[in-house]
């Protein structure tokens, strides 16, 4: 048991976002800004608002900012500044980042995929294979979708270019093994590329001790604004040729993959939320998040069937579930207009909702982070009860 003292309420005094009378469970469709994020993001823009490159004071200070946001990138991930990669969403940074990848791959070369991974970690892929002609290998899952490890082993072979895996399920949050599949990824002579957009919020990422090459994420799932973020082994980003126009600069190594301007006023507002995650700790968060999933998951009503790990081992705080006699879609709704933000559907994860074999109504789902409170999830849990 955890012996961290956590006060939620100095955290909410934190959020103007969270007065307002609205419990927000869909932390997994992206998290409530804390205030001092917002005031980074206005405060570029009135103080330091210009393109870098120019001769005169607000360029330079953008330029400034540029770099600290390498260095808290790098930080966050574990990675060298130089390692870090900007772009507009985890989407869009992974479109043209396999692209990349895969310039060189040939007709019948190979790409692992997973049933617990978010579309954006498989479409990518789908549409690489479409254009060159390469082969995609689905990883199952078990039926407490927990990844089959040995399902994984069994479709690696000397064709294998790349293994693309969620480091947790944005749908079920389920983690996975990342070490262990990075080595298996390695020992095959394949890539080892992590989506980390759904983790994000829930832990700290060490990209060097996990051993992947490759690990995208999203900023606005941790508390920050709405922006990608990207780590590549640089011994990797050196041997890729990159997309871009001429002029641009080739160092930092990771700029060479960012095209055109960046998000100045965005990169403020993520230097500010690693700011904040730091303030608070991982130590507290983790353990504020066990402590709410343990009382959601020991409060759940009889006539609720959740899809998933039953405890929190194994998992991060998110929930799937549905309410017998009552669809998803019209479960949510109502949670809403009782003042209970949840989500219903597939939230992207298709293959894992075709594993569940839920069709396309899915099921609803509840994201707990460190924000929410043991009132705001008794809540939830009474309103289930009356569905």
């Amino acid at each position: 048991m955890s012996t961290v003292t956590f006060d939620v309420e100095s955290v909410r005094a934190r959020y103007s976002a969270l007065r307002q009378p609205l419990a927000f469970f869909d932390g997994p469709g992206g998290t409530q800004v804390p205030d001092e994020v917002i005031d980074a993001v206005s405060r570029y823009y009135r103080e330091s608002n210009a393109n870098v490159s120019g001769p005169y004071e607000t360029s330079r200070r953008t330029e400034a900012l540029v770099a600290q946001a390498r260095l808290t990138a790098g930080e966050f991930l574990g990675a060298g500044p130089e390692e870090t990669i900007f772009g507009a969403n985890m989407s869009t940074l992974a479109f043209a980042l396999t692209r990349t990848a895969g310039r060189e791959w040939q007709e019948g070369d190979e790409i692992v995929v997973t049933k617990l991974d978010h579309d954006a970690n498989v479409s990518p892929w789908l549409e690489l294979a479409h254009d060159k002609n390469l082969v995609v290998r689905f990883v199952d899952i078990n039926d407490d979708t927990t990844l089959d490890l040995a399902d994984l082993e069994r479709h690696l072979s000397d064709r294998t270019r790349v293994v693309a895996f969620p480091v947790a399920s944005n749908a079920v949050g389920t983690l996975t093994d990342v070490r262990r599949i990075a080595e298996l990824a390695h020992d095959a002579g394949a890539l080892a590329w992590a989506d980390a957009v759904h983790y994000g919020p829930h832990g700290p990422i060490d990209v060097a001790d996990w051993g992947v090459d490759v690990l995208i994420c999203s900023p606005y799932k941790f508390f920050g604004p709405h922006l990608g973020l990207a780590f590549g082994r640089s011994e990797l980003l050196e041997t890729w040729r990159p997309y871009k126009v001429r002029p641009a600069p080739d160092t930092p190594l990771g700029r060479r993959f960012e095209t055109g301007t960046l998000a100045h006023e965005l990169l403020a507002g993520f230097v500010a939320a690693v700011e904040y995650i730091e303030s608070i700790g991982w130590e507290s968060i983790t353990a504020q998040e066990r402590t709410l999933g343990e009382r959601f998951l020991s409060g759940l009503p009889d006539n609720v069937t959740l899809y998933g790990l039953p405890t929190m081992d194994g998992r991060v705080a998110t929930f799937a579930f549905n309410v017998a006699g009552i669809s998803a879609e019209e479960a949510a709704t109502r949670l809403g207009e009782a003042g209970y933000a949840v989500w219903w559907g597939d939230y992207y994860a298709v293959e894992v909702m075709k594993r569940l074999a839920l069709g396309q109504g899915g099921a609803i789902r509840a994201g707990i982070v460190h924000y929410n409170t043991a009132d705001e999830v008794d809540g939830l849990l009474a309103e289930i009860s009356k569905l």
